[in-house]
């Protein structure tokens, strides 16, 4: 998270599950930088500067918008900072990007600084780990959410985040599209991370840019040499 700068935009939105994150994150705040460092599995340096978030998380100052705060290469190739204030407005009502410590977040949720693993265990939340904390709270409002615009969520998350949800109840009720992005190297095709970071950011961006709300129009995106392999199932190729 970077988020040295404030965008100047003309709106902003609280986070849907603000007093969840406060909550945990005052948890977070009891624990010392050594039990950090032990618990992100970070050098000391990275506990330091997270000891120090947690215990200034109350203060409103260092709010930023959550599209612009990440600065993780998918957040990289989005470059919301190029969205007109229309776009952004656009991209609030239909894009949500998973959190540890947030849940769910619309790109202009005013958010503070964090680290969070979806593996620690919090002393309150009953013996269970965030992605078991999550999960029965997130589970019915993302699908009432998805359902409420037109039933089809297409999945640019990192595996990781699919534990924050129950997807066999998901795939009950709304329409799952999870393109892929593959090399082929040798006759092979093989799935190289960083390029997957690339793409699903430049593909988060052609589908808001263009307001895409037919799944074949996906079809059409292409980045950097990556293009649509025909007759696959949502499988995107550099040949």
């Amino acid at each position: 998270m970077s988020g040295s700068t404030q965008p100047k935009i003309e709106f902003t939105t609280e986070p849907t599950f603000q007093l969840q994150a406060y909550e945990n994150a005052m948890q977070m705040m009891a624990y010392s930088v050594d039990e950090l460092q032990e618990m992100l599995h970070v050098n000391r340096e990275i506990a330091l500067q997270n000891w120090r978030r947690f215990q200034t998380f109350h203060i409103k100052e260092g709010l930023r918008p959550a599209a612009f705060f990440y600065d993780g290469m998918v957040f990289q190739k989005l470059t919301p900072e190029t969205f007109s204030n229309k776009e952004l407005q656009y991209a609030n009502d239909h894009l949500l990007i998973c959190s540890f410590l947030y849940g769910l977040l619309r790109p202009l949720d005013r958010i503070n600084p964090y680290r969070l693993e979806g593996n620690i265990i919090l002393p309150n939340n009953a013996g269970k780990s965030i992605f078991d904390y999550w999960k029965p709270v997130l589970t019915d409002w993302f699908i009432k959410k998805v359902k409420a615009d037109d039933g089809i969520l297409i999945y640019l998350a990192s595996n990781e985040m699919h534990n924050l949800f129950d997807w066999k109840r998901i795939r009950k009720e709304v329409m799952i599209i999870s393109p892929e992005f593959k090399i082929e190297k040798e006759g092979k095709l093989k799935t190289i991370v960083i390029y997957t970071k690339m793409c699903r950011g430049a593909m988060t961006r052609f589908i808001l840019k263009n307001k895409i709300t037919y799944p074949e129009l996906l079809k059409d995106f292409e980045y950097e040499g990556f293009r649509f392999d025909k007759g696959s199932d949502w499988l995107f190729t550099l040949k």
